[in-house]
């Protein structure tokens, strides 16, 4: 990696890092899901700074960012576009929507009805929306950074498994450690007013310290992405993602497994975190690493097994082992 590149990725990680406290690992899912063009799915309650964390490393970057609040009632349209009549000319023209951007944040994806969050399908696999008989390409770079609440929160719906798949990470957040939920309460008490053109004043909040130039631009970022394909993969490497993968089809505990784009997530994911350790070669650290992001929402339990009392971290830490 040359010296330029590892300067840009550290300089992303401190510009975050004075945004969001804490959440270093998620930032590292975020780069890795940027670097691949994979899809990430963020898990948490409410409060734990995912929107502020997919906003802030957009405008790092300095990639164009379209946000979507997904709601009950919200209709695929809304996310992909529509026909519209033009009152002045009579006739119907494309109205794109926010999903043409380089950044799609899915916020809180899960609040959306089934054939809502079924319309993305076609854009996450394929890059490109069908309007009017029409099909767009989308631009590239393209990816999705979904957001959701855990299921057994009210006014959510479970992801159907056909899209949980075609995330490449689906990353759990966890609560701040002490001190640095302490950290976020004092840069809260010090942040003050922010004062608007008409003379009010309103609270500044986290969101307003995402300010200043983009560290990069998108040519950095293909740049970047160009390297993590030369990162060198093992066969024994290969050998280890191919039998965790064969594994998870073959164990009495699982009624679903992994299928092969799940190992194809796996050496991608390895290429980009190995990249972002300043490494030009991948180690089972970083399948791991990773194994949990990736494997953990593509993988069902038998009713026997949950019944028994088994969870899905139990059955892969058993697969790792065995790998």
């Amino acid at each position: 990696m040359t010296v330029l590149k590892t300067s840009l990725i550290r300089d992303i990680r401190t510009r975050v890092a004075g945004v969001v406290v804490g959440q270093d690992i998620v930032v590292e899912r975020i780069l890795i899901a940027l670097l691949t063009g994979g899809h990430l799915l963020l898990e948490g309650v409410p409060g734990l700074a995912k929107t502020l964390l997919v906003n802030a490393v957009a405008k790092t970057i300095g990639i164009a960012f379209g946000r979507v609040q997904f709601t009950i009632d919200m209709l695929p349209s809304d996310v992909l576009g529509s026909e519209i009549l033009d009152q002045a000319t009579h006739q119907f023209r494309i109205h794109k929507g926010p999903v043409f951007t380089n950044l799609l944040l899915a916020d809180e994806i899960n609040r959306a009805a089934p054939k809502v969050q079924g319309c993305l399908l076609e854009a996450m696999q394929e890059r490109k929306v069908t309007l009017g008989g029409k099909t767009f390409l989308l631009p590239a770079p393209f990816l999705v950074i979904a957001t959701q609440n855990p299921i057994e929160q009210a006014g959510t719906f479970e992801l159907p498994e056909a899209q949980l798949d075609r995330f490449m990470l689906c990353h759990r957040l966890h609560y701040p450690t002490a001190d640095e939920e302490k950290d976020i309460y004092r840069r809260q008490l010090n942040m003050g007013l922010r004062r608007q053109e008409d003379g009010g004043a309103v609270p500044k909040s986290a969101f307003d310290m995402i300010e200043g130039q983009p560290v990069c631009g998108v040519n950095d970022l293909v740049e970047m992405m160009e390297q993590v394909q030369t990162i060198h993969v093992s066969e024994a490497f290969t050998e280890h993602v191919l039998r965790m993968v064969r594994r998870t089809r073959e164990h009495p505990a699982l009624e679903v497994g992994c299928s092969p784009r799940a190992g194809l997530a796996l050496v991608q994911a390895a290429r980009a975190r190995a990249f972002l350790h300043d490494r030009d070669y991948v180690v089972p650290e970083d399948l791991f690493s990773l194994a949990e992001d990736i494997v953990l929402h593509r993988i069902r339990m038998t009713y026997e097994s949950v019944a028994r009392g088994i969870s899905l971290r139990d059955v892969l830490e058993e697969i790792m082992r065995e790998v």
